[in-house]
């Protein structure tokens, strides 16, 4: 076990949504009452900062009580789902806060989706409001598209077609506040969507039991403590955004910085002036800000941890991040939308001595690694990474197929390739259907781009799968460079040196634009292969 549990909470076996496992013993009864907690110790701290707007715990207590009882007026109950179109601001958490105080789903939308989507979304799920920022008034479909769709509430004014109210007005005076919700912990807090890469996006029901486990997890593998300061910089309706930063500062009284748009030399910036202690990103971020010009001219001595999943980090940047802030601890966190976030998550101060791995398994989850046929492997080997525990979601919201597709015997089968060595350290290898079948020899592509940005020429790269009528598939390389002067022969030659050779990459295909991501940051390789057809 690399997890000092005597300094975590008790544990015990537990049995929710049909399986047993490993739960906190003393934990929060819902979010409600997690929030009430973190209230009675903090009113007067600053829980929220978005540009000149500084919102205490006390205020934003009073202002979610305001917008619940608003809600309700208009007819809004336990069980409605209330969707989010909002950007990082604070009405998005306002929204989220008295969702939860009246019982009902809350349903973040990341803003970036397109009227297609937008209504897939709120008619899957049957939304009955809509909190929406008024700029984006325009994708949002019309009313005889969206027949569930009661309430619209547009942040920043009015919808210029009136097809939507104030949020402002449910500030006002007039409605009697209620004492706040206290639904079961099995409850469905919140619907996420997954990324929908491919085809329509499956809504990932995370329950207050889910939400509550996977704070509390973050909480302790950070060793949070008074006067944490974190940076919102992803999107706060994905899930990193959602519960490793914003759910997780209301947990331990911390402070949320909120960034409306990631640009690295705003989140310098900020950071710097806001004394951030934490945040967690994309790796691609931590790259930008390293090739921002000034970086040196930030203060970023506070910043204590640099935490990041979502795609394997470089060691490259790595090695950079320690060099320009010593101070630092790189954490690695794995997990996805149907694990409420962490699955696995690397010990302070581990990072350095295990380079290659997202981190140990916390203490509430159990993970396996099985073959092809669902039999576990033995230890070390590869295969399929399949997760338990109380932070895995039940399923998918009214989606039976897709959820019996996806889970079996309690486990939510991740699609992700990878191993757990003797110390009990997780390895991802790559996605499933990123691992490229070259004459019978198995490639991983994060191993290649992991070699690739070690070269000094590389800003950073995607491989893929390139099908090949003798060996079946090949490895193409999509590179974006630092230097010009960085040739496809220099690159081979530099993985020659850290690659067997059946791993080296066939082809190299130097781009001039950052490679293409989704909404949240992941790499679309879609779109890479597209180019190839």
């Amino acid at each position: 076990m690399n997890w000092p549990l005597e300094r975590w909470p008790r544990l015990r076996r537990e049995a929710h949504f049909g399986r047993v496992f490993d739960c906190f013993a003393e934990r929060p009864a819902q979010l409600n009452a997690m929030f009430a907690q973190t209230l009675s110790l903090h009113r007067n701290d600053e829980a929220l900062v978005c540009a000149d707007r500084r919102i205490t715990y006390a205020e934003l207590d009073a202002i979610a009580s305001r917008v619940a009882a608003g809600l309700a007026r208009d007819g809004l109950r336990a069980g409605d789902r209330i969707a989010l179109l909002c950007a990082n601001e604070p009405e998005f958490v306002f929204a989220l806060l008295a969702a939860f105080r009246i019982g009902a789903i809350a349903v973040p939308i990341n803003v970036r989706e397109q009227k297609p989507e937008l209504a897939y979304v709120l008619n899957q799920c049957q939304a009955r409001a809509l909190v929406f920022d008024a700029e984006l008034a325009e994708r949002v479909p019309a009313p005889d598209a969206l027949p569930h769709l009661a309430l619209r509430y547009a942040v920043g004014g009015a919808a210029e077609d009136g097809a939507g109210r104030p949020f402002a007005q449910l500030l006002e005076a007039g409605a009697a506040p209620t004492a706040p919700a206290t639904p079961d912990e099995e409850d469905t807090a919140v619907i996420l969507y997954t990324s929908g890469t491919t085809g329509h996006p499956k809504g990932a029901m995370l329950t207050h039991l889910n939400l509550i486990h996977s704070v509390m997890h973050f909480e302790h593998c950070m060793a949070f403590g008074a006067g944490e300061r974190a940076l919102l910089a992803v999107p706060a309706s994905h899930v990193t955004g959602l519960v490793a930063i914003t759910l997780t500062m209301l947990r331990v009284g911390g402070c949320v910085l909120m960034l409306r748009e990631f640009k690295a030399n705003a989140f310098l910036e900020l950071a710097s002036r806001e004394r951030m202690t934490y945040t967690l990103v994309v790796p691609a971020i931590y790259n930008l800000c390293l090739r921002e010009p000034e970086f040196e001219r930030y203060d970023l001595s506070r910043w204590r941890i640099g935490g990041f999943g979502g795609a394997p980090m470089p060691e490259g940047t790595i090695r950079a991040l320690a060099q320009k802030l010593p101070q630092l601890i790189p954490v690695n966190a794995y997990g996805a939308t149907e694990t409420t976030s962490p699955t696995t998550c690397m010990p302070l101060g581990r990072q350095a001595a295990h380079l290659d791995s997202v981190g140990a398994v916390l203490p509430c989850a159990e993970l396996r690694v099985m073959d092809d046929d669902g039999r576990e492997v033995a230890p070390g080997e590869t295969g399929e990474i399949w997760i338990a525990g109380p932070m895995v979601v039940p399923g998918y919201w009214e989606d039976a197929a897709a959820t019996r597709r996806e889970f079996c015997g309690g486990y939510w089968k991740s699609g992700d390739i990878g191993a757990i060595d003797a110390e009990g350290y997780v390895r991802i290898l790559d996605r499933k259907k990123d691992l490229i079948n070259r004459g019978g020899y198995k490639v991983y592509c994060a191993e290649v781009e992991n070699v690739l940005s070690l070269h000094p020429g590389v800003l950073e790269s995607a491989v893929i799968a390139r099908p090949d009528p003798v060996l079946g598939e090949k490895a193409h390389a999509f590179v974006l460079r630092s230097d010009p002067d960085c040739s496809a022969e220099m690159l081979r030659a530099h993985c020659a040196q850290h690659l067997a050779d059946y791993k080296l990459p066939d082809f190299i295909t130097f781009v001039e634009q950052p490679l293409p991501r989704n909404a949240n940051g992941k790499l679309l390789k879609r779109k890479l292969r597209d180019s190839l057809s």
